[in-house]
């Protein structure tokens, strides 16, 4: 989901418009890094905590080549989920269980679930001509804008 998702969603929820509601998505997220770089740490309830951690210099190997490299220290961000996040996830994981086993099972006194293969719903409508976000174009994954071969 990007940003422009998810300030159509809020806006159709609370009622204001998409103009307004990317102002207040846009300064939420602009408070956010603000707090990180003056205070290090920013601690959402039922969300999450942020944290810019340190991480120290490294020995690594360039891939390409098998030369071992320096990697100076830097700062990184890091973000450990809520226990409300980290529960709908869960959820969501057991959820995905429960369905797979259920397809795993053969259903018993249903003739049709066994002898008719099942149907993949219809494609959404696009324009002519136009790529489909999120698959495979020209070599390249679509992200709405064309690009010659």
């Amino acid at each position: 989901m990007t940003k422009k998702e998810i300030v159509k969603v809020i806006s159709e929820e609370i009622g204001l418009t998409q103009l307004k509601t990317k102002e207040i998505v846009q300064k939420t997220f602009d408070a956010i890094v603000d707090t990180l770089v003056t205070d290090k740490r920013i601690e959402l309830r039922n969300f999450g905590v942020f944290e810019v951690k340190k991480r120290a210099a490294r020995k690594a190997r360039n891939p390409r080549t098998g030369e071992r490299v320096d990697v100076e220290e830097k700062y990184v961000v890091t973000f450990k989920p809520g226990k409300e996040m980290e529960k709908r996830v869960r959820d969501l994981e057991e959820e995905a269980a429960r369905l797979k086993a259920a397809a795993s099972q053969p259903q018993v006194g249903n003739p049709a679930a066994t002898s008719q293969p099942q149907q993949s719903p219809p494609a959404a409508q696009q324009s002519p001509g136009s790529p489909q976000v999120g698959t495979y174009n020209n070599g390249s994954y679509a992200s709405g804008t064309q690009h010659t071969p």
